[in-house]
């Protein structure tokens, strides 16, 4: 059996996700895909996230990789997405499947019978009832939360506080439905992220 690596996934799935964001154009809707997004202040990074309304994270565990840091970044990523799905080479379905919550996606990656790799879904994605306010805020930069509290008049004391407490503000003035909405159409419209989040157009 041929096993997977990070790099052939990831241009499978790169491919895979910038089919389904050429649909979401296609029907008039805003979306973005950004690869090694980071969360938590960066403490972790994300493989892929699409933003289309919602944000759905992706990360990748090739056959070359080792589950170790999968616990932890299950804790990590399930504060901040809607939904989630891990891409898996097959020597590490079984355990990764017993690792991730039931409501996370599933998908495999390996090589059919013509050595071509393909993305099998196991398992599709449930909502996300694990998401936090103050998680999600943190996916911001300063100046765009900041900006986004100017909008509403609620800025007044803040314009020099750190960024951590203008998180904690917005999350108050914010109801998490109204939160996540805003959060993801300011990362579609940003338009210069840092490097190692790299935004991807459509096609791939």
């Amino acid at each position: 059996m041929l096993a997977t690596n990070d790099r052939v996934i990831r241009k499978a799935l790169r491919d895979l996700l910038g089919k389904e964001l050429g649909r979401h154009r296609k029907h008039g809707c805003r979306a973005e895909i950004v690869e090694e997004l980071g969360v938590q202040h960066g403490t972790a990074r994300i493989d892929f996230a699409i933003f289309n309304g919602t944000i759905h994270g992706y990360e990748i565990k090739s056959d070359c990789d080792t589950l170790q840091r999968l616990p932890e970044q299950v804790q990590e990523f399930s504060t901040v997405f809607d939904k989630l799905t891990i891409v898996v080479g097959k020597s590490h379905l079984y355990q990764a499947m017993h690792i991730v919550p039931d409501w996370w996606g599933v998908t495999v990656a390996k090589y059919n019978i013509a050595n071509r790799l393909v993305l099998q879904t196991i398992r599709r994605p449930e909502k996300n009832n694990e998401q936090i306010g103050l998680s999600i805020a943190r996916l911001l930069w300063r100046k765009e939360a900041l900006q986004i509290l100017e909008e509403r008049n609620k800025a007044e004391g803040l314009r020099s506080k750190p960024r951590e407490t203008i998180y904690v503000k917005l999350v108050d003035v914010l109801d998490i439905k109204t939160l996540k909405r805003t959060v993801s159409a300011a990362l579609i419209s940003r338009g210069n992220w840092r490097p190692g989040a790299q935004l991807t157009s459509s096609g791939g």
